[in-house]
């Protein structure tokens, strides 16, 4: 289908794109078409008697839905699902009930959410399909003054929330670029290019006129779908549904009265959706519904016990300390309180692009200067991105203007009023990156520019150990939040393995790493293992 999207294009489009076809086409007449066969020869290399007639194969947007439903708390639904492109969908409307499933709207390439989204993306420097949440993290340094040139010529939006994109400003269909020179006219300065050229307001009002316009689209969207078909519960996966700012917005729109969004929402939630796919609808299995959610707190990766733990530190040469879980958890909440840097590694690994509290690094949220060194002294990279929350689910409006789950850190709340700090005149006259280091709440290293947060609520059930944490950190501090960040660098996937961790720990300025019942400071550690990695990869 894929295959079918790119050559009717190109034929529709001919002669433009060639150079396009010339690098595309090899690859899929190499590889990409005969997907088939080599999963069958891989297959069978494990299992000689493999039925090659079991292999089955999902739509990609049906996949997206799938995962989100039937993974879902809802008996009933509907189902919305925005990226970038998967066959020729970009965006499909699906209505779930019991164990069926049924996409009943689409819009098709080259009229694409994501891909306006990524556009832009593209132009303020970012790199597409990983760079996107940099624009978001961005858009509160701007104001939106492009909104309406944006909803004026690029896109065409209906009043149901279905659109067209204006393709004489683009060149993602056969070009080897996003935008075209007609793109870059309109807003009257270049490409940015990373390497060579700064940051300025005029990239952060871009990012705030797209995040403004994409929150404009999905909530016109999904105020119409509740109309249209009366059904109180929203499920949403896709790229688009890890946009967390648009998703606070649709929660507080009350348009639905619950919503639930798949934690792996990008392509990698597709192989959930694949799979339940086949089970409840072509094989017509009945569908059983937790209340929570089918998830299990998104915890669903790779675990290592604690012997595992030690025999990989041993190998690496690192000296530790193993503790009772009890000592663990006072140690770790001290440290957090004293303004350390945790590098914390606990049972399964998180399915999913957010760390939830099993691979991540955390903070002391109450520190002015915590966003700014695990920026740029720990993960290595730019200094305006937010850091999340992690806050006990029963605390949770205590601090934050949000009395709703967030478990996966897909939804944005305001800091509550009376946590804020108000600004000066003089503060509130400053633009753009200069309002970085103004202490705008009691926990300023989780507060965006707008005083803002993307919020994972943590749960004793899901997580006890990493609630355990938390509950001992507000005994010492009076404060049941604490931040938590992926625990990689730049140009890193998020560590899953001891020795990963441990790597990682020894490339960067963390002070602590927590493995199970291992506690390994840094100051003991043998400094030949020191692999310095600021410098080393590149921006993602």
């Amino acid at each position: 289908m894929k295959f079918e999207r790119l050559l009717e294009t190109y034929v529709a489009l001919a002669p433009k794109g060639f150079q396009s076809f010339r690098m595309a086409m090899p690859v899929w007449l190499r590889e990409k078409l005969f997907l088939k066969d080599m999963l069958i020869k891989e297959i069978k290399k494990i299992d000689k008697s493999f039925d090659s007639n079991k292999l089955m194969f999902g739509e990609h947007h049906f996949s997206h839905a799938a995962s989100a439903f039937y993974a879902s708390p809802f008996e009933e639904a509907v189902i919305l699902t925005l990226d970038g492109v998967g066959e020729w969908a970009t965006t499909t409307v699906a209505i779930g009930k019991g164990h069926e499933l049924d996409i009943i709207k689409e819009i098709h390439f080259p009229h694409s959410l994501g891909l306006l989204y990524s556009a832009f993306t593209y132009f303020i420097g970012f790199r597409v399909n990983s760079g996107e949440y940099k624009v978001m993290g961005l858009a509160p340094y701007g104001e939106p003054k492009y909104k309406d040139l944006i909803l004026e010529k690029l896109i065409d939006l209906k009043e149901d929330g279905s659109f067209r994109l204006n393709q004489s400003y683009f060149n993602y269909t056969t070009g080897l670029t996003m935008v075209n020179q007609r793109f870059v006219d309109l807003f009257g300065e270049p490409t940015r290019r990373p390497d060579t050229d700064k940051l300025t307001q005029f990239h952060m009002d871009i990012a705030a006129s797209v995040q403004a316009v994409t929150e404009e689209v999905v909530l016109t969207m999904t105020r119409s779908l509740a109309k249209e078909y009366n059904i109180p519960n929203l499920c949403m996966a896709g790229g688009v549904a890890l946009n967390c700012v648009a998703n606070g917005k649709i929660l507080r729109g009350k348009a639905f009265k619950d919503i639930w969004i798949q934690p792996a929402s990008g392509d990698a939630g597709g192989a959930l959706g694949g799979a339940l796919a086949v089970w409840h609808k072509e094989l017509n299995k009945p569908r059983a519904v937790n209340p929570k959610d089918s998830m299990k707190g998104s915890y669903l990766g790779p675990m290592y016990e604690q012997g595992s733990i030690e025999k990989e530190l041993l190998d690496c040469g690192a000296k530790f300390d193993s503790v009772t879980e009890d000592e663990m958890i006072e140690q770790t909440s001290q440290a957090l309180a004293d303004g350390k840097a945790v590098g914390w590694f606990q049972g399964r690994m998180e399915f999913g692009p957010r760390s939830l509290g099993s691979r991540s690094i955390l903070g002391d949220p109450r520190s002015e200067k915590m966003q700014k060194t695990l920026n740029l002294k720990v993960k290595y990279r730019e200094s305006f991105r937010p850091f999340a929350p992690s806050v006990l689910r029963e605390d949770v409006t205590e601090w934050f203007e949000l009395d709703y789950d967030s478990p996966y850190m897909l939804l944005v709340g305001d800091v509550r009023k009376d946590k804020r700090i108000e600004m000066t005149k003089e503060e509130e006259s400053l633009f753009g990156i200069d309002k970085l280091n103004i202490k705008r709440s009691s926990i300023p290293a989780v507060t965006h520019v707008d005083y803002s947060a993307r919020i994972q609520t943590v749960h004793k059930k899901t997580n006890p150990k990493y609630h355990a944490l938390i509950t001992k950190f507000k005994e010492k501090t009076g404060c049941p939040v604490i931040v938590n960040t992926s625990f990689n660098v730049r140009g890193e996937p998020i560590v899953c393995s001891p020795k990963n961790a441990f790597k990682c720990f020894m490339g960067t300025e963390l002070d602590l790493l927590v493995m199970g019942n291992c506690l390994l400071k840094k100051v003991e550690q043998n400094k030949s293992l020191i692999d310095n990695y600021k410098g080393k990869y590149e921006l993602d």
